[in-house]
């Protein structure tokens, strides 16, 4: 089915407002992907985390310092 998904989350430390909207990528790993980031001259804001059910997340930063989530089931 076509669209995107899409949630409403607080996180401590970021505040609300101007320019706090975080764009998750899906992928097969976090951890993958947040090493191919810093080798690409990024870095890793928060390294792969469980959320639960809801599988895993990982927050980089990109080379020009956007906040770049990351999404894997596994």
């Amino acid at each position: 089915a076509g669209g995107a998904a899409g949630a409403l989350v607080r996180i401590p430390g970021y505040p609300s407002g101007g320019n706090s909207v975080i764009v998750y990528f899906t992928c097969a790993d976090c951890a993958v992907e947040s090493a191919r980031a810093v080798e690409s001259g990024g870095k890793v804001e928060t390294a792969k985390k469980s959320v639960g059910q809801y599988g895993h997340i990982a927050l980089i930063f990109d080379t020009e310092g956007n906040v770049i989530g990351l999404h894997s089931m596994e």
